[in-house]
């Protein structure tokens, strides 16, 4: 079975900065794209940002130009680079995969989550 773990969450003052990682592990046949999502205090998940596996990347407008999003596929690991952050960047960051396990098709994977928290 897949299993997906976010890491680096935690207090960062405005304007700081802060380093997500999203790794997966367990029979991994194929690995397509990747995300970020965030969900806020009484909001809906949103998407943050997206890369394909061929490094295609997207951005949702309110962190475009702030935050960037790689992976390492060797090592199936996907990260999010968190510049500039603001208040209103705080939120659960979730990760989810687009993983083929074998089964036979495509299914998305999701991480437990990690609480980003930006104030002073």
């Amino acid at each position: 079975q897949v299993h997906v773990v976010e890491s680096g969450g935690g207090l960062v003052q405005p304007g700081g900065s802060l380093i997500l990682s999203c790794a997966a592990s367990g029979r991994i046949v194929r690995s397509n794209a990747v995300a970020w999502y965030r969900q806020g205090h009484g909001n809906r998940r949103a998407v943050v940002a997206r890369i394909t596996s061929n490094g295609q990347t997207f951005y949702e407008d309110s962190v475009e130009g702030r935050f960037t999003i790689s992976r390492d596929c060797a090592e199936n690991k996907t990260f999010l680079q968190m510049n500039s952050l603001k208040p209103a960047d705080t939120a659960v960051y979730y990760c989810c995969a687009e993983i083929d396990d074998g089964v036979g098709s495509w299914q998305l994977f999701w991480g437990q989550g990690t609480l980003v928290t930006v104030s002073s």
